[in-house]
């Protein structure tokens, strides 16, 4: 039986901050124990990933004590905010990085040293294409060094619906990335319409921009259709979604969008913006068409979608039909486990054996 040391963030299972990042990796460790892998899961305190000396500190700490040549799979929140502890350590154990979100993606002077960092892993395992695009583009990684595994979505119950179709959901912690004031933007454009809003997501992290929010809804008159209900899990999430006619996507960036998928396994539409991976978790139903409806991350164009979705029954019917469709021919958790299994297995087989061994890789070309 193979051992992996999963090094994951200590708020893996904290319930006031969810993340696809947190439920990726508990489905993952879940998932590699029940296949029979030795899991040795360390949690690591830390504001990840801003700069946290004592957080990495705490990261060199653990990663010392992991036997030289054991394998190593961590997540990459905390590697790409501490790339030199991380690259140290990688000279004489397997390391494995998945990587939810390049941290170059939104800060440039991360590049080099993230780039560093992952060239000395044994592999690097992205959640989504656009990923590996990203990372072909901007860090020329070696072609055998970075594996795709999606985030899976096992088949909830379906969603009823309801006969106006105008409840609409927004599911992702509240902060400027995941574009609520466009949201609530688009949503003062549509006045003029029945409609209302559940909002579900943490609002602790950015409270400034929370306060924004609740007064620009203020504002236009719309505070009153919106509701702020904060993180929810389990049982609570269910009924979220089986009460909502729609997802809405409001995000300025998105590595892939697990909202997306999660809304899918239930036959949700999705409305949503087209940045990183949002198109690739959408994806396509039967004859290729899209189960819900892509815009530029722009107030104006989402409440146009918005606003056809609310207003045209039968391209609402279409779209929950796609959705149905899409929904069985989403990638399980168990295939996303099966997938990292795999890329594991030929990480620690390849692994020379011996600190500082040469491996020659293809280099990938843009």
């Amino acid at each position: 039986m193979s051992t992996v040391h999963v090094v994951v963030p200590a708020t893996i299972d904290d319930p006031r901050h969810p993340s696809g990042g947190n439920t990726y990796d508990r489905h993952l460790g879940r998932g590699l124990a029940a296949t029979g892998w030795h899991v040795r899961e360390h949690p690591v305190p830390g504001r990840w990933p801003q700069r946290d000396p004592a957080a990495r500190a705490r990261l060199a700490d653990v990663l010392d004590a992991v036997p030289p040549g054991d394998l190593v799979l961590i997540d990459g929140l905390l590697a790409s905010a501490a790339p030199g502890v991380v690259s140290r350590r990688a000279r004489d154990r397997p390391v494995v990085v998945l990587l939810h979100m390049p941290l170059g993606e939104s800060r440039a002077e991360s590049r080099d040293p993230e780039r560093t960092m992952l060239a000395g892993a044994a592999a690097v395992i992205a959640t989504s294409h656009w990923t590996r695009r990203w990372l072909a583009a901007h860090y020329r990684l070696p072609a055998d060094q970075i594996h795709v595994a999606e985030p899976g979505a096992d088949a909830a119950p379906l969603a009823p619906g309801t006969p106006a179709g105008n409840r609409l959901l927004c599911v992702g912690a509240v902060t400027p990335v995941k574009g609520h004031d466009l949201l609530v933007a688009a949503l003062g454009q549509l006045a003029d319409l029945s409609w209302t809003c559940h909002v579900v997501g943490a609002l602790d992290l950015e409270p400034d921009f929370v306060r924004g929010v609740r007064e620009q809804a203020d504002g236009l008159g719309i505070a009153g259709r919106l509701r702020f209900s904060g993180p929810l899990a389990g049982p609570d999430l269910d009924a979220a979604y089986a009460e909502a006619d729609a997802l809405v996507v409001a995000s300025r960036a998105e590595t892939y969008g697990m909202v997306v998928t999660e809304a899918l396994a239930r036959g949700l539409p999705v409305i949503a913006t087209s940045v990183g991976g949002v198109p690739e978790a959408l994806g396509r139903a039967a004859g290729g068409l899209r189960p819900g409806l892509l815009v530029p991350p722009e107030a104006a164009a989402l409440a146009g979608a918005i606003r056809t979705f609310l207003t045209d029954g039968s391209l609402r019917a279409q779209l929950w039909q796609r959705a149905a469709d899409r929904r069985r021919n989403l990638v399980p958790w168990s295939g996303t486990v099966a997938r990292v299994v795999g890329i594991l297995t030929d990480a620690l087989g390849s692994w020379p054996g011996e600190p500082g061994a040469p491996r020659s890789r293809t280099c990938l070309q843009q």
